[in-house]
């Protein structure tokens, strides 16, 4: 079979399907010239039909629904056709025609409710949330596998008789879905012609609007969206906000995608061929206006809320998952009744971009003024460092969407003199977003430079500082997004910022031992044929020993933490310390061996010096320092 009979085929049987419900639908009977008597005749048969099911007169009428018999159904809608006819006859037709004309719309509302009820099932979404890693594509598409109503679960796509295509349909995000079976469509269609040509068209809508809402709040409780008021919102706390946040984000997406998208096309099918102006349109927004604004109104109420660091990540979530369905939400609501809601989406994105830029700035100040003043024993990193360091290799991570909303530059408030300068021209190819990432780094330098002041000892302030630069650099390094943007220039120079802190800390942690390893002062014009005070050298090695000790005994409890760094320091201070140490060893031993009690003076040998070093930096305290030594 070729493609172009298969095609053919295809075509054949859709008209045929949409042939047969449109024949099927009961029309109004053609009546000739033959005179009122048959008129009249038909008016009788009618009104018999009309009041058979008044459900006002008869207990059977009241338990048997018309709709769920086609023949019933047939002579019921020829009886209601044929009295709208007469509604307009003069005489006592006419009084009667109106009075069966009320009768039947009340009977056909009631139809109408109970087609809706009946087929009218919440989205199946049990396993919908509890898959957080599953994408947002493969959520929906497991929506889809379980979403229908329970009386066409399995059923496949079908035609409708307006010839629009396919009732479920979908596009490349926005999956509609079939909510009630065809053929309740096509009686619903029916039912509502009739009750809009009667002057029914309040009552059918608020009818319809009313059951549908019911069945869209069903599919956002089981969707985990909850009904809080903005107060209620921002009443939360953050734990359980984020928690809600999350929640949010996938069900937003399957409501507008799915649940909002399908309901439009039922009121499409419904109500397009009934013949009322936008009357799909005035259905559509009796439905899903309040659910939609109250599903909006969570995020708007985030983005209104407290502003503090913790949120801007959420934040940016609820951003980039409301940029995302924008498309979906302008196509879904792109009817002029829907402009608030359209508008209401677009206001939240403004609101949430701006509250994005405001938590930037505000945790920039919070980085400036971080007012601790007790120092972090053992001059290790600071928790303030590690928390900026990491909250902004968060925000490396989120560069898509904040290059978009950070636009100016960071800018120092003349006034603050407690702020450092920043000298743009060295970084004057970044853009915005950069610059803000550099300013908060070179806040962070300025405030722990404050903080190492604290410090007694000045080595260990260089040590505390080396230390948290050092961290900065690394977790710039450990970052591709992070690197890229704060680039190599700038790492060279932080780089060079940990490296001269290690310079400063060994000249004011070793000059003065060092110092005693000099000759000066030590040789003499005495009685000793070698030049040397032998008073002078004992009171030089009891110096270094002292020094030496009470060095290794405070540097012991010091840290630093990165192992590369804590070896290339012990080494750094070996190469200076060792052969100074050895070579005065060289000259001067001889002197204290030839004298008494030569144990008291030189009290470590160059292997133990190089041992005693390093223990240095490892965080040790006392009691840990005695029991390495014993076990040694």
């Amino acid at each position: 079979m070729t493609f172009s009979t298969v095609c053919s085929l295809s075509l054949s049987l859709h008209f045929l399907f949409v042939f047969s419900y449109e024949t099927m639908e009961p029309q109004e009977q053609a009546h000739g010239s033959d005179g009122d008597d048959c008129s009249v005749s038909g008016f009788d048969s009618a009104e018999k039909v009309i009041m058979k099911w008044d459900a006002t007169a008869s207990e059977e009428a009241r338990e048997k629904m018309i709709f769920t018999d086609p023949q019933e159904v047939k002579l019921y809608l020829h009886a209601v056709d044929e009295i709208q006819r007469h509604v307009s006859s003069p005489g006592e037709l006419e009084s009667r025609a109106s009075s069966a004309i009320q009768i039947a719309m009340a009977r056909l509302e009631d139809e109408f409710r109970n087609i809706l009820v009946s087929h009218s099932s919440p989205i199946n979404s049990d396993s919908l949330m509890s898959s957080s890693s599953s994408s947002s594509h493969l959520e929906e598409t497991d929506l889809l596998k379980r979403t229908g109503s329970s009386s066409s679960s399995g059923s496949a796509t079908v035609r409708l008789p307006t010839g629009r295509g396919s009732y479920s349909r979908s596009t490349s995000s926005i999956r509609e879905i079939e909510l009630i079976p065809i053929d309740a469509v096509v009686y619903l269609s029916w039912i509502a012609r009739r009750m809009v040509s009667a002057g029914y068209l309040r009552e059918c809508i608020q009818v319809y609007g009313s059951v549908r809402k019911s069945a869209v709040d069903s599919s956002f409780r089981r969707l985990g969206i909850e009904k809080l008021s903005i107060g209620d919102v921002q009443r939360l706390n953050w734990e359980a906000l984020e928690q809600k946040i999350r929640r949010w984000i996938r069900a937003a997406k399957v409501c507008v995608r799915v649940v909002f998208a399908s309901e439009k096309l039922l009121c499409e099918h419904v109500f397009e061929s009934v013949g009322a102006v936008n009357i799909h349109e005035a259905c559509f927004m009796e439905t899903v206006k309040g659910p939609a604004i109250q599903l909006f109104n969570f995020a708007e109420a985030i983005s209104i809320s407290r502003r503090s660091p913790e949120k801007l990540f959420k934040i940016l979530d609820l951003h980039d998952a409301l940029i995302e369905l924008l498309p979906d939400i302008e196509s879904v609501f792109d009817l002029k009744s829907s402009d608030s809601i359209r508008v209401q989406a677009a206001e939240i994105l403004s609101r949430l971009a701006e509250a994005a830029r405001g938590i930037l700035s505000e945790f920039e100040n919070a980085v400036l003024r971080e007012p601790s003043r007790v120092p972090v024993p053992g001059g290790t990193i600071h928790p303030l460092t590690r928390y900026v360091m990491n909250y902004i290799s968060l925000i490396s991570e989120y560069r898509p969407t904040l290059v978009d909303l950070i636009m100016s530059k960071p800018s120092r408030n003349a006034t603050d003199t407690n702020a450092p300068e920043m000298d743009f021209s060295e970084v004057e190819n970044k853009g915005p977003l950069a610059l803000h990432l550099i300013w908060i780094i070179l806040i962070l330098q300025f405030n722990l430079e404050g903080k190492s002041k604290y410090y007694r000892d000045a080595a260990l302030s260089h040590l505390f500082v080396m230390n948290n630069v050092h961290y900065i650099v690394q977790k710039i390094k450990g970052s591709a997004e992070l690197r890229e943007m704060i680039g190599d220039l700038y790492l060279r120079k932080l780089t060079g910022k940990f490296r001269q802190a290690a310079t400063y800390y060994q000249r004011a942690a070793w000059v003065k031992v060092l110092y005693c390893l000099r000759d000066e002062g030590l040789r003499t014009k005495g009685s000793f044929a070698s030049g040397v005070s032998r008073s002078a050298l004992r009171e030089r090695f009891k110096s270094f020993n002292a020094l030496f000790e009470e060095v290794h005994r405070v540097q012991s409890q010091w840290l630093v933490p990165d192992s590369q760094l804590r070896e290339e320091l012990k080494i750094s201070i070996l190469e200076k310390l060792s052969p100074a140490y050895r070579s005065f060893l060289g000259r001067f031993r001889s002197h204290i061996e030839s004298g008494k009690h030569p144990e008291n003076y030189i009290k470590i040998t160059v292997e133990e010096l190089e041992t005693e070093v390093l223990d240095l930096f490892e965080g040790l305290t006392a009691t840990q320092q005695h029991q390495r030594r014993r076990s040694e």
